[in-house]
């Protein structure tokens, strides 16, 4: 028996059959079935065109969606069940991913004396006629319910997710025990009702299916009338939430959310309107929660002259809240105007003055603070040319977090455009923004963060869902204002010259912010042990994954809790999510089991933290490659390689081209830390060659170079050379710290 039946139902609308049946075919799954309920001839050739051992099921021309999943779940034999539209796609590894995570689920059935999962929710991305990969608003919610199954009065929130069939995977049995309640309504109503009768379900904050919304103009056009079946389908809904006020209260938030966005967008004859106005009023007075709170403001207004039935007032609402919003849009749009035009002419008369040769401007990751190359830049800088002023620029919410002294700017303040304008250097890794002037005899140094695994610059348009309507022309505009290029290894001097085409100088001199890995000392590996808590003798492991494009928020993609126990007592885990999460809610919170969990997420320098760990579990993330330079174990954990790599773009396999070990599932990472493999002789050797290829210009003197090189004019034969990796001596190992 399969663990999962992957069941494409429907016509072959605009022909986006052919690309889905080809995604399944390059990526096949040894435990799973493909099943084709394949409507109309079109759909039926495609289908049988496609791999032997796909099941098509033909279907007449015109079958409705909701019978063509049966007849398609009636030939499935896997334990779960995918339902996947004709005109929707799966990313690369989107099966695999379901298959594996209902696996675990099966396994844990019984063991903890709870029912069974019945439903396992994913994240998705939409595609248009317009767009491609646009990220779901679902990650959020995926992600503050987390990996545990829980009844749904627990997580009733998950109401919210986009009511489709796509991002949910259901098991056979209770696809079996409740198909006449699935199939007699549309779409949403069947994804709703999936969750208001399954025991428990379970999230997967994973991106595993890609939804297609055609051009409505390209679609059958709908009658007026159709626009009263979201009062029928909420009505039939609402019904199955007796007893259930948590279901109830979302579902009712949902069913108001979308009688007024129905009544407001849509352009229906008067007497449509005032049926659907009439209908929808008893339903919200019907099915209304006992003590349920109006939303505030304008919504909680229209609610309530729904409620009312007060369809004439209602319209004259309609009226003054247009109008009162045109007013106030011509007003922002006057008042932005008039401060655009105020700051581009002082900064226009800042361009005037002359070039302050001492100034240099400091940012980093999007003015978060001091941090990053420049940080190290700015300390050396310090040291070798104490007459240039550094100044940094720093968000207004950051900066209680900045050094004590530190000279900063506020983005769009008078004295930020006027430093821009004058300053001579202008430091930063990442860009400054495209209204920044580059002024003959300005220098701009991009130090980068971090060595590119992953796509980036122009090489992100074959990948839009990572680009996320980045406009190209402007990111050109942005290179050619480079001067110099950091980098820590030919292959980022090579990807960025294809991914960032310009006539900046590449300096080959390493990463600044690396430089610690070869000056700390024991002393210094000892106090930043000390500093996080980690009791003496304890094994330090730095889990920190990266960001991915296709999720919104963070969770961990490890169960943390679980790996704490397998490593035990002697083990502690240092938990850093990436900078992106920053302003989201941590899910680590409560995590800390005895010291041994510990969420550095917040904590600053990164560099310290790599300092104090034994080894570093990591997937996708730069942090690998300066890590590297201290010849210590790192494992790599890639559960979702083949979305990452199709979705983002790399530049290399880390699949072969790995720092030690990989481990693709939990339990394949808990046994290279029981086994010792983590540090045995095959992961040195490959650590070995990782660190010759990436850690080729880090010998701790990187932010001399850069400093000499750029702020004084220095020639490039006279800077220190890069020691050989041979003759260099990282930082002691905190085992050799504590010795």
């Amino acid at each position: 028996m399969p663990q999962l039946s992957v069941i494409v139902y429907g016509p072959n609308a605009q022909g986006h059959l052919t690309e889905l049946l080809g995604s399944l075919e390059a990526h096949p799954l040894p435990d799973a079935e493909v099943i084709v309920a394949a409507v109309g001839d079109w759909a039926r050739e495609t289908a049988e065109g496609h791999a032997p051992d796909t099941v098509v099921v033909p279907l007449p021309e015109g079958t409705g969606d909701a019978a063509a999943r049966t007849a398609g779940a009636a030939r499935a034999t896997g334990r779960w069940l995918h339902f996947v539209h004709a005109k929707d796609g799966l990313p690369a590894g989107a099966a695999r991913l379901i298959a594996e995570r209902t696996a675990e689920l099966d396994a844990a059935t019984g063991t903890d004396g709870d029912a069974p999962v019945d439903v396992l929710l994913f994240d998705h991305v939409t595609t248009t006629w317009q767009t491609a990969g646009t990220t779901s608003p679902d990650g959020r919610l995926l992600a503050a319910v987390g990996r545990e199954g829980l009844p749904l009065d627990e997580s009733a929130e998950l109401l919210r997710l986009t009511p489709l069939l796509g991002n949910r995977a259901l098991r056979a049995e209770f696809w079996q025990a409740h198909e006449e309640r699935l199939t007699t309504h549309d779409e949403p109503h069947a994804a709703y009702t999936t969750l208001l009768h399954a025991g428990r379900v379970a999230c997967l904050n994973q991106v595993a299916y890609e939804n297609r919304e055609l051009r409505p103009e390209s679609l059958p056009p709908r009658a007026p009338e159709d626009r009263l079946a979201v009062i029928e389908r909420y009505e039939s809904l609402l019904a199955l939430t007796k007893d259930r006020r948590a279901a109830r209260t979302v579902l009712y938030d949902l069913m108001m959310r979308d009688l007024v966005r129905t009544f407001a967008g849509e352009n229906l004859p008067d007497d449509v309107a005032r049926e659907f106005f009439r209908r929808a009023s008893l339903a919200a007075v019907r099915w209304r929660p006992e003590h349920h709170e109006r939303p505030a403001g304008v919504e909680g207004v229209r609610h309530a002259l729904l409620e009312e039935g007060a369809y004439t007032k209602y319209r004259a609402f309609q009226a003054a809240n247009r109008a009162r919003r045109a007013a106030k849009k011509a007003v922002r749009t006057r008042k932005r105007q008039v401060g655009a035009k105020l700051r581009e002419q002082q900064y226009r008369r800042a361009l005037t003055r002359p070039l302050d040769p001492d100034l240099a401007v400091f940012a980093a990751y999007w003015e978060r603070g001091v941090a990053c190359n420049p940080a190290a830049i700015a300390a050396k800088l310090r040291e070798l040319a104490p007459h240039i002023h550094p100044v940094w620029v720093v968000a207004k919410g950051n900066e209680a977090l900045l050094p004590p002294g530190t000279d900063h700017v506020i983005p769009g303040t008078r004295r930020y455009w006027e430093t821009l304008a004058t300053a001579k250097y202008l430091v930063n890794n990442v860009n400054f923004p495209n209204a920044v002037v580059k002024r003959p005899g300005a220098i701009h140094l991009q130090t980068h963060h971090g060595t590119p695994l992953k796509r980036m610059g122009l090489d992100q348009m074959e990948h839009p869902a990572a680009a996320k309507g980045l406009d190209f022309d402007a990111l050109l505009a942005r290179i050619d204002k480079w001067d110099y290029s950091v980098s820590a290894n030919s292959h980022s001097t090579r990807m960025w010259e294809r991914a960032y085409p310009a006539r900046y100088t590449s300096l080959d001199h390493g990463y600044p912010r690396n430089d610690v890995f070869y000056s700390a000392t024991a002393a210094d590996v000892r106090a930043a042990r000390a500093r996080l808590g980690i009791p003496p003798g304890r094994t330090a492991v730095l889990y920190a994954p990266t960001h991915r494009d296709y999720e919104a928020g963070f969770t961990p993609r490890l169960d943390l809790a679980a790996l704490a126990d397998r490593l035990g007592d002697d083990t502690v885990l240092l938990v850093r999510a990436h900078y992106f999460y920053g302003g989201a809610a941590s899910p680590l919170t409560g995590l800390r089991r005895s010291g041994r969990i510990i969420d550095v997420s917040s904590y600053d320098p990164v560099e310290e933290l790599c300092l104090a760990a034994d080894a570093l579990v990591t997937d996708y993330s730069s942090i690998m490659f300066d890590y590297a330079n201290l010849d210590r174990p790192i494992v790599v954990y890639a559960d979702d390689w083949e979305t990452y790599r199709t979705t983002r773009g790399v530049y290399f396999d880390l699949m072969t081209d790995h720092p030690g070990q990989v481990a693709r599932t939990q339990e394949e990472l808990t046994e290279i830390f029981a086994s010792g493999a983590w540090r045995d002789e095959s992961a040195a050797k490959a650590r070995a060659a990782f660190r010759h290829r990436f850690c080729e210009y880090d010998d701790g003197r990187a932010a001399e170079r850069v400093v000499r090189r750029v702020f004084l004019g220095e020639p490039e034969d006279s800077l220190p050379p890069v020691i050989p990796l041979e003759e260099r001596t990282p930082a002691p190992t905190p085992e050799e710290a504590s010795a």
